[in-house]
């Protein structure tokens, strides 16, 4: 379903945003659509990447890491 939207925007803006659609050969509309597409697909394609990156760290298995118990002790060689 495709609803219809106001937007107010600059007169030059507009002027220079309808030059441009005519040049790639499409509307306003449709370039404004797929702009609006393509900022929600990277924001969800972020939301998915930290939400895996998380879940990784979660699950990550215990590396056996240790600190130093003393400065003498990290510098021993």
């Amino acid at each position: 379903m495709k609803t219809n939207i106001t937007l107010k925007v600059d007169t030059a803006l507009l002027r220079e945003a309808k030059i441009l659609a005519v040049e790639q050969g499409t509307s306003l509309s449709a370039m404004v659509t797929a702009k609006l597409e393509q900022a929600v697909r990277e924001k969800k394609g972020y939301e998915e990447a930290k939400r895996r990156a998380i879940a990784r760290m979660r699950n990550a298995r215990n590396l056996g890491f240790t600190p130093a118990k003393s400065r003498d002790e990290l510098y021993e060689r």
